[in-house]
């Protein structure tokens, strides 16, 4: 059942995602910058041109009503959309107004950690062989980091609002390859970002392409999670830290967002209806299949089972919670932020065999079928299989009102 919830109002919290977004918020000291990087060649595959979309064109994209978010100095083609215009709320910040971050540096574990705590989440990213670190106390200003790794173009994303941590690779198009930013707009509270190449608006949450010369192009996922700085560290003693060294003076470690995540409070800037299967900021953890299916499962059921063995779409998947992981819309200090624990989904086969899990009390994870012991990562251990990895699966740790919104067929498992 749905249920109609009027647009969310609060202007102490709009004051503090204003404060948030300011491009010229001047807090902290200025790092020394040092000259941007060449950006490298990507071996990413191209897209088909759009010559076929950019002949598409309407004299009037609105019906002569005034769209409620900003037009003015877009390249937009808005005569393309697949989503209904009324569903976009703007009044935040400008188009890049919460400014991407563009050439990245990174720095070592032994000067990250003189700058974050033990359970401050991160963005993991193990692609390819490499393997980065993205705090959330850095994305939490910036929602956006286009970067590269192992050759493959990606755009590092977090939207606050639907706590969606979500790593995208970056396509070519026109031989061109794409670079994001922040709108200004949001839809179901989720980041709209947009393309500095052919100005089309993409969605977050789907990674979708929704108004522009792109609409219905979809991103690539790569599967990434938010887990404590500690377990990152001591897992990835080598891991490349994104560098608080950003080119811009933000409250780093400070969360403008404080209290967003309270069970009773409701999505900012939500236009819609609200599923009133689970509180609205309930958080889930939910999965999409490349075939479509997918599922959410509450977190709260997670925690109290520790492992989760399901079948979505007719694969077998698993599961895993760990305590030890600090919420980064809780207190007014991220690394203060109430224990939410971490949560890793994956593919539950090794070799073309099924395995199915138990939790231990170290926070580590045991397969029935050949005893061995895995970690929160997805790496046996101890054990017949030690030395092995679970695939992992690109996954939304959200909040259930974004995945009720954007996912309808997304069933609550329970």
């Amino acid at each position: 059942m749905r249920i109609q919830k009027p647009v969310l109002v609060l202007l102490p919290a709009l004051a503090f995602i204003l404060a948030a977004c300011s491009p010229r918020l001047n807090t902290g000291v200025a790092p020394d910058i040092e000259p941007p990087q060449e950006e490298l060649e990507s071996t990413a595959a191209p897209l088909p041109s759009t010559t076929e979309h950019e002949e598409a064109v309407c004299e009037d994209p609105f019906d002569g009503s005034i769209p409620a978010f900003r037009t003015d100095g877009w390249k937009t083609n808005f005569c393309l959309h697949s989503i209904d215009y009324e569903e976009i709320f703007s009044g935040g910040p400008p188009r890049d107004g919460i400014p991407p971050i563009d050439n990245p540096r990174f720095e070592r574990v032994e000067t990250a950690d003189k700058w974050i705590e033990d359970l401050e989440p991160v963005i993991l990213l193990d692609h390819k062989g490499e393997v980065r670190a993205y705090p959330l106390q850095i994305l939490t200003w910036h929602e956006i980091v286009n970067d590269e790794i192992a050759g493959d173009p990606i755009a590092v994303t977090f939207c606050p609002l639907c706590n969606t941590a979500l790593v995208f690779r970056r396509p070519t198009i026109n031989s061109e390859i794409l670079t994001f930013g922040t709108s200004g707009n949001l839809r179901y509270s989720d980041l709209v970002m947009w393309d500095r190449q052919t100005e089309s608006w993409w969605q977050q949450f789907t990674g979708e392409a929704i108004v522009g010369d792109l609409t219905g192009t979809k991103l690539e996922s790569l599967p990434a999670a938010i887990i404590s700085w500690n377990d990152v560290k001591s897992k990835h003693p080598d891991v490349q830290v994104l560098s608080i060294e950003t080119g811009f003076q933000r409250s780093y470690g400070r969360n403008p967002y404080a209290g967003y995540d309270n069970i009773n409070s409701q999505p900012f800037a939500f236009v819609g209806d609200l599923d009133a299967q689970l509180p609205a900021m309930a958080r889930v953890v939910g999965i999409s299949l490349e075939n479509g299916q997918g599922g959410a499962f509450s977190l709260d059921l997670l925690q109290e089972n520790q492992v989760l063995n399901e079948i979505v779409g007719e694969r077998p998947v698993v599961l895993f919670w760990k305590s030890g992981t600090a919420s980064a819309l809780d207190s007014g200090s991220i690394a203060n932020g109430r224990d939410i624990g971490t949560t890793g989904v994956f593919s539950a086969q090794v070799d073309d065999q099924n395995l199915t899990f138990t939790g231990l009390e170290n926070g580590l994870f045991l397969d029935q079928e050949t005893g061995s012991t895995w970690d929160i990562f997805g790496d046996a251990i101890d054990g017949p299989l030690a030395g092995n990895s679970l695939d992992p699966l690109p996954h939304h740790d959200t909040f259930w009102f974004a995945w009720a919104a954007f996912v309808p067929g997304g069933e609550l498992k329970e």
